[in-house]
């Protein structure tokens, strides 16, 4: 019976990704090609969020106390634990690997079975792996971006990870029907009500949710796959362009200035030497200017780059708490 379940789910997910792939035009965005219908999830997803999720988790909040809502988030990742350890062996981590062991170790049992977080306290800080992270760290793209029905934004390949994640999930393994959905359903409500005051930033920072969402899932995913120090993009080569081709122009106007006064004198052969004399000495400060333009399309330059960066950074910061990844590059 359990088998046919997760037999069910699986082949819904694999026809749901195929009737993505293929159900809708292309768009303006080459990451999301079924923008139309990803809209069309999304504003589902949204409405089934604001009339059941949301309200549950927020009663979820005000009947439990922190600590117990703490104790239960706890058990779930210490669930989670067991795939980081298994993806960062995948990817060779093996420093890594060893230290999420140790950490499922300490929590599982000084934690009682993980209610407690004993092993931050030891130093153990907990990483974020998944099956599409290994995927994207052999090489593997993320494909079109997704919205899932009832489950939210993912991609190609992540929800290829998340397909095989769900079949070993020890969760979705239990046989006692009632105990795994239930079990289930408290790991949603729990998760849901941990994103209530995340929520509200975006709610606030957002005037397109559905493209805000998007680009934060997408970029967050990226961070994660590199482990918090992914390379950068195309920024640079456009700054870098765009400064080089106003610093030429202040360049060749001076050689043209430079040029000029030279030739003019050339009708008397005896003063030669005196007015280029004066034409240089007189247009010897426009170099000077033109490095001074110059110097000024680097530093504003280096602005932009800058205020890019932060913003990515506090970009970053966010999605942390709207996906639980962790954008802490892993020590090895």
């Amino acid at each position: 019976m359990k088998s046919t379940f997760k037999s069910n789910i699986l082949s819904a997910a694999i026809l749901s990704t195929a009737f993505l792939l293929t159900g809708c035009a292309t768009n303006g965005d080459p990451r999301d090609p079924l923008e139309p219908l990803n809209r069309g999830i999304y504003h589902f997803n949204d409405t089934v969020d604001k009339a059941v999720m949301k309200p549950i988790a927020q009663g979820y909040r005000f009947v439990l106390p922190k600590p117990i809502r703490t104790g239960v988030s706890n058990v779930f990742s210490n669930v989670d634990d067991l795939f980081v350890t298994a993806n960062n062996l995948l990817q060779f981590k093996f420093q890594t690997a060893a230290s999420d062991f140790a950490r499922l170790l300490a929590n599982t049992t000084l934690g009682i079975g993980g209610i407690f977080d004993v092993a931050t306290s030891f130093g153990l800080e907990k990483h974020d792996e998944d099956l599409g992270q290994t995927l994207g760290y052999w090489g593997i793209g993320n494909g079109p971006f997704l919205m899932v029905p009832l489950t939210g934004p993912s991609t190609v390949r992540d929800a290829i990870g998340s397909a095989a994640q769900f079949y070993f999930d020890p969760v979705w393994n239990i046989d006692n029907v009632a105990t795994r959905n239930s079990l289930a359903g408290l790991r949603v409500v729990s998760n849901r009500a941990n994103l209530l005051d995340a929520e509200k930033v975006l709610d606030e920072a957002a005037l397109d949710p559905y493209t805000f969402l998007r680009d934060a899932y997408l970029q967050q995913r990226r961070s994660l796959v590199y482990d918090g120090n992914p390379p950068r993009e195309n920024l640079g080569e456009f700054e870098d362009d765009a400064a080089g081709k106003k610093a030429a122009a202040p360049t060749e106007n001076t050689d043209k200035a430079v040029e000029a006064p030279v030739a003019a004198p050339v009708v008397s052969e005896a003063p030669v030497t005196a007015p280029v004399t004066a034409g240089v000495e007189t247009v010897s400060p426009a170099p000077a200017a033109a490095e001074v333009k110059v110097e000024a399309v680097a530093e504003k330059t280096d602005e932009k780059t800058a205020a890019a960066e932060t913003e990515s950074n506090g970009f970053t910061a966010l999605l942390a708490a709207l996906f639980g990844g962790s954008t802490t590059a892993a020590q090895e």
